[in-house]
């Protein structure tokens, strides 16, 4: 028989939780930040699975599930489309602050294929236009797929004057690597001198002339899918924690399948998804039902699959959701 807590004092993700019920999977716990339980938040935080956190035992009851009251309403469609258009709107906010040198670091965390990197990208594609009319050194780049801590460290160097920004983009190995991670705390410290040293023999960067160590001015911003409070490894999360406190962390909260769809559809609405398809309204409402319909069936949910369906619809129109159906779905 399903069991149900009432939870009197509580919070999930900075959100309070105070005199709601919860069908509960799992008492009272202590973890490295606290204690929490674990319930179903499929009603109010659209997860079948979440941690509140709870000061002690006392904070909550168990309850028959008759006296269970609905839990708070999900958002509408267009609260949740508006939810994430403006923590995108931040996003830029932030991009900019970094590249005007008035912040100093940031993370982004976000599921793949969301749009994280585009916005970012856009904001450092202006900036260095405006560097190459003016003559200038270009000061940010964007650095995407793995990278050793030498690497990482040259990066930092290269980009180490005031106003440069460096970003980091799907590199996730940096986050399981020692050597990069105590690089990265180095370059985020809130100190007003950030020196980074490298102290092994390097022949590599005796050869391109660069120091043995160096003072950090420059900017960093991370984007990555990992969730910081989600690593199982202990030692990592102690990490994390350390980089997190020296950044400010932007999670765009796109966790389950129907914000990843609002979202699509949110992009659709700007004109940008589908502008090199010249589609009427009707032509993109189709792909985006089509997505909607066989959402858990496709082989990911993301902007990059909206524009994989799209390529099918404009070179077939009359036969694209049979190829979609075979080409982007899993197979059962």
């Amino acid at each position: 028989m399903q069991a149900f807590v009432k939870i009197k004092s509580g919070s999930y993700r900075n959100q309070e939780v105070r005199d709601e019920v919860f069908p509960l999977i799992k008492q009272f716990q202590l973890g490295s930040k606290g204690g929490y339980i674990t319930v179903d938040g499929s009603g109010r935080f659209g997860k079948d699975k979440i941690r509140v956190t709870v000061a002690s035992p006392t904070d909550y009851e168990l309850v028959e599930a008759p006296e269970a009251p609905i839990v708070a309403p999900q958002e509408d469609d267009e609260a949740v489309i508006a939810r994430i258009a403006e923590r995108f709107e931040i996003l830029d906010d932030m991009t900019k602050a970094v590249l005007n040198g008035d912040i100093r670091a940031m993370i982004v965390a976000g599921p793949p294929g969301i749009g994280k990197s585009y916005g970012i990208e856009s904001q450092l594609e202006k900036a260095n236009l405006f560097d190459q009319i003016s003559g200038r050194r270009v000061k940010s780049e964007m650095i995407k797929g793995t990278a050793t801590a030498l690497g990482m460290y040259k990066a930092l160097y290269k980009y180490s004057d005031d106003n440069s920004v460096i970003v980091f983009d799907d590199c996730d190995s940096i986050l399981l690597d020692d050597v990069c991670l105590n690089l990265l705390k180095g370059a985020l410290d809130s100190s007003k001198k950030r020196r980074i040293s490298w102290l092994a023999d390097s022949y590599s960067l005796r050869n391109e002339g660069i120091p043995d160590q160096f003072d950090f001015k420059g900017g960093v911003i991370f984007i990555t899918n990992l969730k910081f409070d989600q690593m199982k490894s202990q030692k990592t999360r102690d990490h994390l924690d350390a980089i997190q406190s020296r950044c400010h962390y932007l999670d765009l909260t796109l966790d389950t399948m129907r914000d990843k769809i609002l979202r699509i559809k949110q992009i659709a609405r700007t004109g940008m998804l589908f502008e090199d398809y010249d589609f009427d309204q009707i032509q993109q409402d189709e792909i985006i039902d089509f997505m909607t319909e066989n959402q858990n069936k496709l082989r990911e949910v993301s902007l990059r699959m909206a524009i994989k369906i799209a390529q099918l619809r404009k070179s077939f129109p009359f036969k694209w959701s049979a190829l979609a159906s075979t080409t982007c779905m899993k197979s059962i």
